[in-house]
């Protein structure tokens, strides 16, 4: 890129490495956030970045066991290896390479990812990028959904050079709109950058922008180098970003218009105020979230 060029791009307000930790009894977790930025990244509010990890055959399933959420939305993007999903709304599924899973806990509910039977059984590689969405308050006990959204149904495009390609999995982009539903605007990309490669970014200037570099290493606006598992917060100032694949990369691309509303966190539940996060509390323990059977 020719860095000389008057071409004004989105102030790089931080680069950001993940906190690595165990979730559940079975998945090794990079996490770039919740972290100081996370205002400049609503509605986004967690990134867990699952492997790559070699899962060993065996007969007994691993990953998070029944847990309760309530008040936002669990996205999961799959890109090795497979996991099956069951709540106690009713929703189960398995989810692959390439596929995406968009969970709605709004009034709450109680939810288990476990590798898939089948993969357990013959081992392989698995590699997950689960996010935590925020929901506006008016939504926030809107009833538990679940959208299966297979990767034939996400829809791609090229990027200018030709090179690349850009996956839409929520909102729209060069007028490519994603199969995902939200509850606020926003826009998800799933941005595969082959080395040498180079793709502008444009999204409307008032949107908060996150991109999470999966893999690979790339040179932001010809000059700012992140790589494998760091997460790049960016500015308003512009509606642009570019970027330049150094190596083989995939970059997700986290953006939206931000929800103003106050924020209360404990645990699994996100709300506005204290007395929900209480309420959300009492609820999950008088079992009005749900259990599964083989709990009872």
């Amino acid at each position: 890129m020719d860095t000389t060029q008057a071409t004004t791009f989105r102030r790089i307000f931080q680069v950001i490495d993940g906190n690595r930790k165990a979730v559940g009894d079975g998945f090794q977790v990079t996490s770039p956030m919740p972290g100081p930025r996370i205002r400049q990244l609503s509605p986004f509010l967690l990134i867990d970045h699952i492997g790559p990890m070699a899962i060993a055959p065996s007969e007994t399933p691993l990953g998070s066991p029944p847990h309760p959420h309530r008040g936002f939305e669990t996205v999961t993007v799959m890109y090795q290896g497979v996991l099956a999903h069951r709540d106690t709304a009713g929703h189960q599924g398995n989810i692959g390479p390439g596929d995406v899973q968009w969970m709605t806990a709004g009034a709450g509910l109680m939810h288990e990812e476990l590798y898939e039977k089948e993969f357990t059984r013959r081992g392989g590689t698995l590699e997950v990028v689960q996010l935590w969405v925020n929901m506006p308050r008016k939504d926030k006990m809107a009833p538990a959904n679940y959208q299966d959204i297979p990767s034939t149904e996400i829809k791609t495009l090229p990027t200018a050079d030709g090179k690349g390609t850009i996956r839409v999995i929520a909102g729209s982009y060069e007028g490519v709109t994603g199969p995902a539903s939200t509850f606020s605007p926003l826009t998800m990309l799933d941005v595969h950058l082959p080395k040498g490669s180079e793709f502008t970014l444009k999204l409307p200037q008032d949107y908060n922008v996150g991109l999470y570099i999966v893999k690979g290493d790339v040179l932001l606006h010809g000059n700012r180098p992140a790589a494998t598992k760091q997460l790049v917060v960016l500015g308003w100032n512009s509606e642009e970003a570019h970027l330049t694949a150094t190596e083989d990369s995939i970059v997700l691309v986290l953006a939206g218009e931000p929800i103003e509303e106050p924020l209360a966190t404990y645990g699994p539940f996100v709300m506005n105020t204290n007395k929900e996060l209480v309420q959300a509390i009492a609820d999950y323990e008088r079992g009005a979230m749900g259990k599964f059977e083989d709990e009872e």
